[in-house]
């Protein structure tokens, strides 16, 4: 059996009134250092999230998204934190913020398959 690796992930949110911290799962974020991987997949359900069109802009949600997409894929387009080593965009990515667009706290698994834990947490945890 091949080593098993350590990783960490966390739980992107839709948080559409701030005060009432009720929130619609939107995302994985999952970084694996040992691998020196950082992997994110999204699915915004517009269609959850429809009670909330009056007090919640959709248009600004989409595109924190993507920005949050580009910083974690190192792209360019994400700006100067997108240019920072897989871990340190992780913890950024993670901060604690007042923001729409938040992440649960970081939970450590230990995987034989990174790809496919991805899969799984992404499925679990937002499908």
């Amino acid at each position: 059996m091949p080593d098993r690796l350590l990783y960490e992930y966390a739980v992107i949110r839709v948080v559409p009134v701030l005060q009432r911290e009720e929130f619609i799962n939107v995302g994985v974020i999952v970084l694996c250092q040992p691998a020196n991987a950082l992997h994110v997949r999204v699915r915004l359900d517009e269609q959850r999230l429809a009670p909330w069109h009056d007090v919640l802009d959709m248009a600004q949600v989409r595109a924190n998204l993507l920005a949050f997409e580009r910083i974690a894929a190192g792209r360019p387009e994400g700006g100067p934190i997108a240019a920072y080593d897989a871990a340190s965009r992780f913890r950024w990515l993670t901060a604690v913020r007042s923001s729409a667009i938040q992440t649960s706290r970081p939970h450590p698994g230990l995987t034989n398959d990174l790809e496919g834990t991805v899969e799984r947490l992404f499925t679990e945890l937002v499908l």
